[in-house]
């Protein structure tokens, strides 16, 4: 309880006339108060932005003026936290009075450091400056007063009452001379009015509810509460990007640049500087393949350009981020804005869409966009026609409308379909299997607003209006036509599973959409109460608003261009709207073509942008948008002069538009104005048919009548399905048609009854490998003799396998470019190169302090592939992975490094398993320890971290399985593995963790079982279990789209599982990769899965050889998994097949 002996409890502070019109001049001082100049360690930086800003004064020097001072004085701000200079950021917080910090002023309140909070306070208001500030000022020397008088202190608190208080006697003299009367008291609770008082620590936190309101209430107050929203790392991101313009204006620019000073301009020299070099490596060894559209997540890493090609400048919107622009653009253009710099033309940059390809180690590898040139005429490279899918390959009978299509990004014969009665369904296209069906409801309708539910009452009918997978296809989001938004989960095969209900909107949810404007997933939802909503997928918490329309939102188009994230959105009244999230309103506001109601998509490579739509009279666009000049570029012909509801529109290959109008799929080429082509795929397509691709465009899905859908396929697209149907669980009863009464239908289109029609256990075969001729090998040679292989990995480009042998010797093969190879990826039809130094020497972990004859080696990759930190034993080696070089050693044993991770948004920052059971949080910049976390109890065998959870998973020889915040690093949860009864071994076992690709659930792998964890919970969902008779298991690990698991065991036997329910369906025997002179102690010690292809894996043996494995062409993946029936695998023939194996049945 508020102690009423204050300033707010009915005795106010007098105010005379001449005190208030003072308050009033303060506040207006206060209120147009800026920042004065000052000095702080990163005065270079802001150098360096103000130059970057390209803002002089009339005087030639940069001027601080009101809007950039503000500005960059947050970024500072941003950058102090993000160093953890907390002195210096406080100081500069209390110096410019921008930002009142309640976090540390709560810390001193708490503390009691009162002397402080008033010298924090006077940056910010002064006793006077009106009435909500003299309470605060009050209700701190109050408390500071009684806490004296509590501690029997009466000469300290004689002192306040004289010093601090006595100011107050002026305005309220009855509560000074009230206040001065507890000095006779023998204890101050006498008071009547002060009977409640407990103690300090409660009073302090009361206190500090009442000084929360009044810091609302005060208007010095109300703008410098919260922190702008501004992403991490901004400063340090502007200065990359100076960088880069500097260097692309160097007059002979180097591919790796040292930069070494931010004090002078970058000049390129000569330099022989090790870490220089380490500073300037990203890539690997050779020319890979060529990127762009990387992601800089502003991490603490020096500057490294890869290119001095330049991009295209961003939007006139986009770079003035302070600027709102609301009147339409004459002609339906857009601004774009247009080169500035004419340093840029005179240099001939050349190509201006490469511009800041350049970028940061250490920085996010989340490649956008493959890269095209879309200017380049492709004629000479196809024969149009043929490349598109014109073929009617599949037709599958939905059972209702169909109003929202999405193929999966990874997975692509996988197709989702959204209807007119709000039902949604999962489809195999090349086996015309529905894998899940779910129909509209409300998963918790208690939570729902009273307006949904009148909605639903008033008409239950609900129709999908947009369905759509995320970027790495682990969930998918459905938007309704009544204000509900919902997440599903993907974990392969049929398991879908409910994530996240969002009531979104009033009215219907337009569209939805997934973007990266942080850090973490986020999806955009628009709707008819013409707002804009952005959430965050974890948690669903609202994170962006935005309103502008003055119609009914139609769709959102989330991109990101030169770091940049901005929206576009139409609404039903043809206007096009552009946002940055930054909740400052729409920047770019426009006219659609014809005032059509319009959806605008990027081609797949972010270089090109489109729009199609069709307005009130029926009359559609399709056009291409200049963005440099901020005009329509091409506008497409071929509609028919009045179309019948809004067309749809797809792009495929960079190259292609498809547009469903008139009763047909007409197809353009980007480049050409003039129709293409245009198909009926055979009758019976509606007036504007819905129109999909999927990513690779070999496959597109058609609406038909008859609720119907058509999938179309290029000869690619037909060679994909047939690979997937070859192995359909259905394939003897599905690829016969049943004809009745004239009628041919596919056995899917009704329900099958597969217990009356076939026996299940009789179609299914465990499939096992016993020979070399059953799959493709790739043995991988080296002249370096090593001992067993105890690591194995891909490059994250896919282009190289890694080795860590237990002699500490490293081994890398890189595939080079080839008329049989022509990606440069890792692939068992051609032969690697293994990379050595010039001088023969092979990359060679320290050993001088390692134990003998105890295998404790790691290491893990940065994530674009430029050095590797490796130990075995010894110290940790940082090494070059273009020169092989040891850069430099660090943490000598005891006790040695056991496990290495990288924090997936800072290469600087690594989680390091120790031999003592600690896992240590390492700054390698800073070459300190951040943190020490303690909780197993033996060695660190497994780490892994979650990016979307903001978790680390560890796992240790003691069985045990611990969950780690990964921003504040406190344990949130642990948990033993559960081993069957009587399988506990004196022999200490490693246990591994990964994550899956919906970065939720990880696998974890013991020499006992295979276990599927959900992180949360920590819950083991799935596990399956080995015989205790049978081989234990060497090691395992999750396919690229974690749909597989591939498990080796001691006895040389190598399986494949389906991820989804742990069912084996493959077994590959030693007797297939292993030649007969081989001794039968030889096993696969490690396993690694190629980063693109999932069917592909490498195994590394303890003979220290590497095989990579690939199914068969012919086969294209791994057998097939057992039927189920009725949810549950068909017991008798399966059970026996797995128990002859050594296995026993999942447990769920």
């Amino acid at each position: 309880m508020h102690c009423p002996l204050s300033a707010s409890s009915g005795k106010e502070f007098s105010h005379t006339e001449r005190e208030r019109e003072r308050e009033r001049e303060s506040l207006k001082a206060s209120l147009f108060r800026e920042s004065g100049s000052f000095y702080c360690p990163v005065s270079i930086a802001c150098s360096v932005l103000l130059c970057f800003t390209g803002i002089k004064g009339n005087n030639g020097k940069y001027p601080m003026s009101s809007s950039l001072s503000r500005d960059l004085i947050f970024l500072i701000l941003q950058f102090l936290d993000e160093e953890k200079f907390k002195d210096t950021l406080h100081k500069l917080e209390q110096e410019s009075g921008m930002l009142f910090n309640l976090k540390y002023f709560e810390e001193m309140v708490l503390s009691g450091n009162w002397d402080e909070i008033e010298r924090y306070l006077l940056g910010f208001t002064k006793l006077d400056d009106n009435r909500h500030s003299m309470k605060i000022f009050f209700e701190i020397r109050k408390q500071k007063y009684l806490e004296a008088l509590d501690e029997l202190d009466r000469s300290k608190a004689v002192d306040i009452l004289a010093k601090d208080l006595k100011v107050f006697a002026s305005f309220n003299e009855e509560l000074f001379r009230e206040m001065t009367m507890l000095l006779t008291l023998d204890n101050f609770r006498e008071n009547e009015q002060l009977y409640n008082y407990k103690d300090s620590k409660t009073a302090r936190a009361i206190m500090l509810i009442e000084l929360k309101k009044l810091f609302e209430a005060n208007p010095l107050f109300r703008d410098k509460l919260q922190f702008p929203n501004i992403r991490g790392s901004r400063l340090r991101m502007l200065i990359n990007q100076s960088l880069n313009w500097q260097h692309s204006l160097c007059p002979n620019p180097r591919q790796n640049p040292d930069i070494r000073t931010l004090f002078v301009d970058h000049s390129c020299k000569n330099s022989n500087d090790s870490l220089a070099q380490l500073a300037a490596s990203n890539q690997l060894i050779g020319s890979p393949t060529k990127m762009e559209g990387f992601l800089p997540l502003g991490t603490n890493v020096p500057f490294q350009p890869t290119s001095v090609e330049l991009q295209a400048p961003l939007t006139t919107w986009m770079s003035n981020l302070s600027t709102r622009t609301h009147s339409a653009v004459s002609g339906g253009g857009i601004d774009f804005g247009r080169v500035t710099n004419p340093a840029a033309i005179s240099n001939g940059l050349g190509n201006s869409d490469e511009m800041y390809k350049t970028r940061f180690s250490g920085v996010s590898d989340r490649v956008m966009f493959p890269v095209t040139n879309p200017g380049q005429s492709q004629s000479v490279m196809f024969n149009s026609t043929n490349e598109l899918p014109k073929t009617v390959a599949r037709t599958l009978n939905q059972g209702s409308i169909p109003t929202s299509m999405d193929f999966h990004p990874i997975q692509q014969t996988l197709l989702l379909v959204g209807t007119n009665v709000g039902s949604i369904s999962l489809w195999e296209v090349s086996s015309r299997e529905k894998l899940a069906s779910r129909n509209f409801q409300v998963w918790n309708i208690g939570a729902s607003s009273m307006i949904l539910k009148a909605t639903l009452i008033k008409d239950p009918c609900v129709l999908v209006k947009r369905i759509v997978w995320s970027p790495d296809g682990s969930l998918f989001g459905v938007a309704y036509s009544k204000h509900m938004m919902q997440l599903y989960t993907y974990q392969g095969g049929n398991d879908i599973q409910q994530h996240l209900e969002i009531d979104a909107h009033v009215g219907s949810v337009n569209d939805i959409a997934f973007c990266y404007p942080t850090k973490q997933l986020s999806v955009i939802t628009c709707g008819d109460d013409k707002i804009i909503k952005v959430w965050d997928v974890a948690t669903g918490a609202k994170m962006f608003n935005f309103e502008g329309h003055n119609a009914p939102v139609h769709s959102v188009c989330p991109h990101c261009k030169e770091n940049v994230h901005f929206i576009f959105s139409t609404s039903v009244d043809g206007k096009i709207r552009a946002w940055l999230y930054d909740n400052v309103g729409y920047r770019v506001d426009y006219d659609a073509p014809g005032r059509s109601c319009t959806t605008m998509a990027y081609s797949a490579d972010g270089k090109r942008l489109f729009s199609c739509g069709t307005n009130k009279d029926g009359e559609s666009h399709i056009v291409e948008w200049n963005e440099n000049e901020g005009l329509v570029k091409r506008s497409y012909q071929g509609f028919h002069k009045r179309s019948q509801g809004i067309v749809q529109f797809d792009t495929a290959k960079n190259r292609f538009l498809a547009v469903g109008d008139d009763y047909l799929v007409k197809f353009w080429d980007m480049d050409n104005v003039n129709l293409l082509t245009s198909i009926d795929a055979e009758g019976g397509l509606p007036a504007s048919p819905r129109v999909r691709f999927n990513k690779e465009g070999t496959l597109l899905a058609v609406s038909a009548n008859d609720n119907r859908i058509k999938i179309l396929a290029t000869v690619d697209g037909l060679q994909l399905m047939r690979t997937y149907d070859r192995h359909s669980l259905l394939a003897g009863s599905t690829s016969e048609a049943v004809t009745k009464n004239g009628d041919t239908r596919n056995m899917v289109d009704v329900e099958p009854k597969l217990a009356d029609e076939v026996s299940l256990t009789k179609i299914w075969k465990l499939t096992e490998i016993s020979e070399p001729a059953q799959f493709r090998l790739l043995r991988l040679s080296a002249p370096v003799k090593a001992d067993k292989i105890s690591r194995l990995i891909y490059t994250k480009s896919g282009t190289a396998i890694l080795a860590l042998a237990t002699n500490a010797i490293h081994l890398l093969w890189k595939w080079p470019r080839s008329d049989l190879n022509s990606s440069g990826k890792v692939t068992t039809k051609v032969t690697p190169q293994l990379v050595q130094q010039s001088s023969g020497m092979a990359m060679t972990n320290d050993l001088t302090e390692a134990k003998p004859g105890e295998a404790l080696s790691c290491f893990a990759l940065s994530k674009n592939d430029s050095y590797v930190m490796s130990a075995s034993g010894g110290k940790i080696s940082l090494f070059n992975m273009m020169t092989f070089k040891i850069m430099t050693t660090f943490m000598s044993p005891p006790p040695a490094a056991t496990y290495l991770a990288f924090h997936p948004h800072d290469n600087n920052i690594m989680a390091i398993g120790m031999e003592d059971s600690t896992i240590l949080i390492y700054n390698v910049r800073l070459d300190k320890v951040m943190t020490n976390l303690k909780g197993h109890s033996k060695k660190i065998t497994g780490l892994a971290f979650s990016h979307v959870l903001s978790v680390l998973v560890s796992s240790g020889a003691d069985d045990q399985i611990n969950v780690w915040n990964s921003d504040r690093w406190e344990r949130q949860n642990n948990s033993f593995l559960q081993i069957p009864a009587g399988r506990a071994s004196t022999e200490i076992s490693d246990t591994q963790v990964q994550f899956h690709l919906d970065q939720i659930h990880f696998l974890a792998v013991h020499r006992t079982q295979l276990a599927i964890y959900e992180t949360k919970k920590l819950e083991c969902v799935k596990q399956w279990i080995v015989k205790e008779s049978s081989a234990p298991i060497c090691h395992a690990i999750f396919s690229c789209d974690s749909q597989l698991i591939y498990a080796s065991y001691l006895d040389g036997t190598v399986r494949v599982f389906g991820a989804s329910n742990l069912q084996l369906q493959c077994q590959i025997n030693p007797t297939a990769y292993l030649p007969f002179d081989v001794s039968s102690s030889v096993y696969p010690l490690v396993v690694a899965a190629h980063p693109q292809e999932p069917n592909q894996f490498a195994i590394g043996l303890t003979d220290g050889r590497v095989h990579v494995l690939e199914p068969l062409e012919s086969e294209g993946k791994w057998g097939v998994p057992p039927p189920v029936d009725n949810g549950s695998p068909s017991c008798i023939s399966i059970a026996s097949t797995l128990a002859a194996s050594g296995l026993v049945q999942p447990q769920s």
